[in-house]
């Protein structure tokens, strides 16, 4: 296929693409399988790779994620984003349509929305193509998420034009971005799994998703957005919110088809009492509807006050709590090693599921509320979802309640529980023994920017953990072949494999081995300034937090984690252990001659994924050489290597006359060829 023949395809892919995503995640009505769709975006995705530079903006590839960001830009709204007064109940509404009708002098029509639990955004396009999201922020100023908002699949990347909807020159909207109610349950229940602490609601989860550095963990969970209002429209004038909403539609927009029209206020007080009721039947968690005057003239002549419009109110749901009794608090040990108390209730039903378990995130929480064990409290489902304690009734003490006291040591290791200065969590300083993060642990000290161990992953961690063959990383060099022949699957060839590559790693660098440790805070680079400085594991683990501080690029944070490490005998009897497993414990010492380090005062930046190194691998070699390694590309960079699925840093190096590597380029300097 020809380039002009490709990108002809790439049109049309793109095309279809974007069609089917706009009928399943925002018609729900798919038309064609998902294995056909997968084969659309593998033919794009194939095309693009071999044509790197007709890869655009609004492509469905682009949705994946890109580069992590260094930081969020600031974003001004070009007009203010407003919060809204609250409206607790009918006196309130009907005293809002007081004030309103006595503007209009007559009667006047509300359209109701649901008001959706998450995170406001402000989404930006120019000549149809989508260029700009944004946080509410203040208001005033918002956060660049642009990155990450393009990998939600309900936002359309370019605009679909119609003779009812034609695309202005630009064009501003707000609306909402959050997790369904599904969606967020198996999101949890995910991270339940991983040891991690669930969200406490779907709002949390979504502004954590939204306001990640590195767009690929936005882009695995399951955002929606919803379009709710038009703030910019070029050329384009309506009279009503409801005409306005169907042209956003119109364009390609996910709008909330439970908008409804009121004739006045009688009918928006029935609405606002009837979705109270029936709010648990949403895909999504509200926590109140908005009341917005329908006429934009009217809008306009009510105008606003300093925070909020006088043309809109929000109704607001009634929590629903419950009361129980509190019996007990224990302890769940996080992949992390972070320590979250949760209580034991006495069953009790609240918001239609009988609720036996809430989480009480921290000890300063508990201290806080002066919770205790035994105490009669108020439970509440935080967004509907996760069970809450809100308060305890101290009347109904009888004097035998108990108070609750952090553990000093690990309930599944016995290691120390820390608490870091400034933190609220207490971890278990057990990493590569505790059961609770061992798996996580050992799959980490595998993995390619560590040990780089081939074919221990995940998959085979958890055989051998399960059948006791290993309980640390250490473990992994005693294995031996007659072991490990009897886990599923594993026949001699694979068998042999995996302990060649283990005896291969033990040659590895003193660099690769403290990352692979998983010592908190300290990542490859930090890795590789500990092992340059202090040369050997010995006189590292012997160093004290003057000493690790003393180290250029070494805070106070990586000291005092490494000191911590270090001091729990659980620690030191693995590195003992792969002392005597014969894995390498010193860093080799750098060449210092500018000869050998032909790659010196060079400074690269990488973007899209390589097939043959890691990111962490690609930027050790350069810095081996004496290059260095920028996240964003300026006209100080001397070369871009590209790798698959580049992102926008390949589009500003190209404006800036940045020379562009490819893969097989870069790894040719590498080689000096």
């Amino acid at each position: 296929m020809s380039k002009e023949e490709a990108r002809k395809r790439l049109c049309q892919l793109r095309s279809e693409i974007a069609d089917h995503n706009y009928r399943y995640f925002v018609l729900d009505q798919p038309v064609i399988s998902d294995h056909q769709f997968d084969a659309l975006m593998a033919e794009l995705v194939s095309l693009e790779t071999r044509y790197p530079d007709l890869v655009t903006p609004d492509s469905p590839s682009q949705r994946v994620g890109g580069q992590p960001l260094s930081a969020f830009a600031v974003v001004r709204h070009p007009q203010p984003l407003l919060s809204l007064d609250n409206a607790f109940g009918e006196g309130d509404l009907l005293d809002f349509d007081r004030r309103v009708r006595a503007v209009a002098g007559g009667p006047v029509e509300y359209v109701v929305e649901p008001k959706i639990d998450g995170l406001t955004v402000a989404l930006t396009y120019l000549d149809g193509l989508f260029t700009t999201g944004a946080t509410r922020g203040d208001g005033e100023v918002g956060e660049d998420i642009t990155a990450n908002l393009r990998t939600v699949r309900t936002v359309p990347l370019r605009l679909t034009p119609s003779q009812e909807a034609p695309v202005p020159s630009r064009l501003v909207v707000r609306g909402e971005a959050y997790l369904p109610k599904e969606a967020f349950a198996q999101l949890n229940k995910g991270r339940e799994r991983e040891g991690e602490p669930p969200f406490a609601n779907p709002r949390n989860a979504a502004a954590g998703s939204l306001r990640q550095l590195d767009p690929g963990v936005t882009a695995s969970r399951p955002l929606a957005v919803i379009v709710y209002e038009l703030l910019v429209a070029e050329g384009v004038v309506f009279n009503s919110h409801t005409e306005n909403l169907a042209y956003l539609a119109g364009l390609g927009f996910p709008t909330d088809p439970r908008c409804h029209l009121c004739r006045d206020i009688r009918e928006v007080v029935a609405l606002c009492q009837e979705w109270e009721i029936r709010r648990h039947e949403l895909p999504y968690e509200i926590d109140g509807l908005v009341v917005k005057v329908n006429s934009l003239s009217l809008q306009r002549e009510l105008g606003a006050r300093s925070k909020s419009p006088r043309w809109a109110v929000a109704y607001k749901f009634a929590a629903e709590q419950a009361e129980t009794v509190l019996t007990d608090i224990f302890v769940r040990v996080g992949r992390t090693g972070v320590l979250t108390p949760n209580a034991v209730l006495q069953p009790v039903r609240l918001a239609g599921t009988t609720v036996s378990r809430a989480t009480l995130h921290n000890e300063d929480l508990i201290r806080e509320r002066d919770i205790r064990i035994g105490d009669t409290v108020v439970v509440q489902k935080a967004g509907e979802i996760i069970p809450e304690v809100v308060r305890v009734i101290k009347e109904k003490r009888t004097g035998r309640e108990r108070p609750f006291i952090m553990p000093d040591t690990c309930p599944e290791c016995g290691s120390r529980v820390v608490r870091a200065s400034g933190e609220v969590a207490h971890r278990c300083t057990g990493g590569l023994v505790c059961p609770a993060q061992i798996k996580e642990a050992i799959i980490h000290f595998a993995s390619r920017d560590a040990m780089n161990i081939e074919g221990i992953g995940p998959a085979i961690v958890n055989q051998l953990v399960e059948a006791g063959l290993i309980k640390d990383a250490a473990d992994l060099y005693f294995l031996e072949q007659s072991r490990l022949v009897t886990l599923e699957r594993m026949g001699d060839q694979l068998a042999t494999n995996l302990l060649k590559a283990i005896q291969a790693s033990k040659t590895n660098s003193l660099a690769q081995l403290l990352f692979g440790l998983g010592i908190r805070h300290v990542g490859a680079r930090a890795a590789r300034v500990l092992a340059n400085h202090f040369g050997k594991m010995e006189r590292l683990a012997g160093a004290t937090v003057q000493e690790l501080t003393a180290v250029p690029e070494i805070g106070p944070k990586i000291a005092e984690s490494i000191c911590q490490f270090m001091a729990e005998p659980h620690n030191r009897e693995v590195i003992e252990k792969l002392k005597k497993a014969g894995v390498n414990m010193e860093q080799k010492a750098m060449v210092p001659e500018e000869a050998k380090r032909p790659l010196a005062g060079k400074k690269f930046v990488l973007t899209g994924t390589l097939a043959s190194l890691s990111r962490g691998e690609a930027q050790a070699r350069i810095e081996a050489m004496g290059g260095e390694v920028s996240g964003s590309v300026s006209k100080k960079t001397d070369f871009l290597v590209v790798g698959k699925d580049p992102g926008s840093k390949y589009d500003k190096a190209r404006d800036l006359g940045v020379p562009v590597l490819t893969e097989e380029e870069f790894l040719a300097m590498l080689d000096g060829e």
